[in-house]
């Protein structure tokens, strides 16, 4: 059945999102998503819904998950991977939904960029004020991600609430300040089109101002960007990275510079390790189109969330060992629990020909069945099933990698493919 979700006002098929990676299947759980209401105050008449995972625990940390404009809870909840990864993890997903016309969120008004200024932040702090009172909701792993409008409420909540959001993960987003307004519109074109340009201080200061008088500690953050957005357009990644790392007291300079996979340039500042104060990750030829499939997973693991599960911490298989030759060499790393597991696959093109297009075929052991998949489309669901490629990874240059990903259940059984090929190819296994 093709389900159909809106991203930046556009409605947009099952079908197409697949095609970029986004997994829209239902998480292989009992729980439900649940509307709230009476949650607190709310003077702008948001919808909240909560997803809480089965065995989620006594102290359970809190994911604030936020829509893009024409948007709601519901439909992130369904068109991304982030219900997945909370069953995984066993954390609470909190869902604001604005329901004003057009369906944004309030980053404009001089209320919404204060501390209990008023207007959409107030009603969403109240939201996770009760998820921390009903469910005992930690804290201390209390965090907020988004995308679009919902990236830039991101921004908007770790400068009115610092003390409240250990981190942050902003999908496609602007800086905290560059939507305000005078004149009681929602829409900003200048900062939409990458026309407002700060120093570091400057917006350093801006956020500082949102709550005069804090000292304590500040969010981290993690910004995401494609470089053909044009919608959001790119010029904002590097004005928030100017904002966050002069809120935290850092240099413009990376600390580290890599390339996480084709495509992908990340950099760290103030640390090199994963969960650096501020991250960021430019996507070359990427529009208004993400978080792409894994990207939602790289949020959790920058918030220190890529632990526990149903028995507690997930099982990482090692990779299996050669048992075949060929002009490619595939990977495939798992991480199990008690009913199911998610495995990462990478294809190495070790010919000396680029691939245009792959299709990728294996056998999966009885009683294991995909329930979801990112980067590539799986098929069938069972048995001898194909991966074939996304439409942003069909193309491996010689001595280069696609990769993709699935969530999956089985009855007991946690073995792995003994053979694989590509186009008809077999691989080396490694």
């Amino acid at each position: 059945m093709s389900v159909r979700v809106r991203m930046a006002g556009v409605l947009i098929s099952s079908a197409v999102l697949a095609a970029v990676g986004l997994a829209v299947a239902t998480p292989a759980s009992s729980a439900q998503l649940t509307e709230v209401t009476g949650f607190g105050t709310n003077p702008t008449n948001l919808r909240m819904h909560l997803y809480v995972p089965d065995n989620a625990g006594s102290r359970p940390p809190v994911v604030l998950a936020v829509h893009y404009c024409t948007g709601s809870g519901p439909a992130l909840h369904s068109g991304t991977e982030f219900a997945s990864l909370a069953d995984r993890y066993k954390f609470i997903l909190v869902y604001p939904s604005a329901t004003r016309s057009g369906a944004c969120f309030d980053v404009s008004s001089p209320q919404a960029l204060r501390r209990d200024g008023g207007s959409d932040p107030v009603g969403i702090m109240s939201m996770v004020r009760y998820v921390h009172q009903r469910y005992g909701g930690d804290p201390d792993r209390t965090f907020v991600t988004g995308v679009s409008s919902g990236a830039m409420m991101t921004n908007v909540l770790l400068g009115d609430y610092p003390d409240v959001f250990k981190a942050g993960a902003a999908f496609m987003g602007v800086p905290f300040g560059c939507f305000a307004t005078t004149d009681g519109s929602s829409w900003n074109s200048a900062c939409a089109n990458g026309q407002i340009s700060r120093t570091p201080q400057q917006w350093g200061d801006a956020v500082r101002a949102a709550y005069p008088g804090y000292s304590g500690a500040r969010p981290r953050m993690q910004i995401w960007h494609g470089t053909q957005d044009s919608t959001l357009r790119y010029p904002n990644f590097q004005e928030q990275i100017k904002q966050w790392t002069n809120v935290h007291g850092l240099s413009q300079t990376p600390s580290l510079t890599d390339t996480p996979q084709a495509s992908y340039t990340r950099t760290r500042y103030g640390g090199t390790g994963g969960m650096a104060p501020v991250e960021a990750i430019s996507i070359q030829g990427a529009g208004h189109d993400l978080p792409r499939g894994g990207m939602a997973a790289e949020a959790i693991r920058f918030f220190g969330l890529n632990t526990g599960g149903p028995t507690g911490t997930p099982t990482t298989t090692p990779t299996i060992t050669p048992t075949a030759t060929g002009p490619c060499r595939v990977t495939y790393t798992m991480n199990t629990w008690n009913t199911g597991f998610t495995a990462a696959v990478s294809i190495t093109n070790t010919g000396t020909a680029p691939v245009s297009g792959w299709r990728l075929a294996f056998a999966l052991p009885a009683g294991q069945t995909v329930a979801s998949a990112w980067n590539a489309s799986v098929a069938p669901a069972s048995g001898q099933v194909t991966a074939t490629n996304a439409a942003h990874n069909g193309s491996i240059a010689p001595g280069a990698s696609a990769s993709f990903g699935f969530q999956a259940t089985h009855t007991g059984g946690t073995g792995r493919p003994s053979a694989f090929s590509l186009n008809g190819t077999a691989c080396t296994v490694a």
